[in-house]
């Protein structure tokens, strides 16, 4: 499995979400700190779902920093994250 497919997984398990994107950055970034010439190491994910209602920014990127730890520790160097309830308004 890709180290995107275990992402999107992870997310979609934890979540629910209404809407979801995983974007690999990578070649953006090539030759730069923590790239790798096979890719998948950086990553935008935007999520939109339910479960952030309520919850503030710095939370949310919490959650999902915690439950994309092994992959922040392995493969993925960096991850830009846009997560939000689907009552906000905004990119994803």
């Amino acid at each position: 499995m890709t180290v995107r497919a275990r992402i999107e997984a992870k997310l979609t398990q934890a979540f629910a979400p209404v809407r979801l994107e995983v974007i690999d950055e990578s070649h953006l970034h090539a030759g730069h700190a923590g790239a790798r010439p096979e890719g998948e190491t950086h990553f935008r994910v935007r999520v939109v779902s339910q479960a952030f209602s309520g919850v503030g920014r710095i939370d949310r990127h919490r959650r999902v920093n915690a439950l994309l730890a092994e992959e922040l520790a392995g493969p993925v160097h960096a991850l830009a994250i846009d997560a939000r309830a689907p009552e906000e308004p905004g990119r994803p």
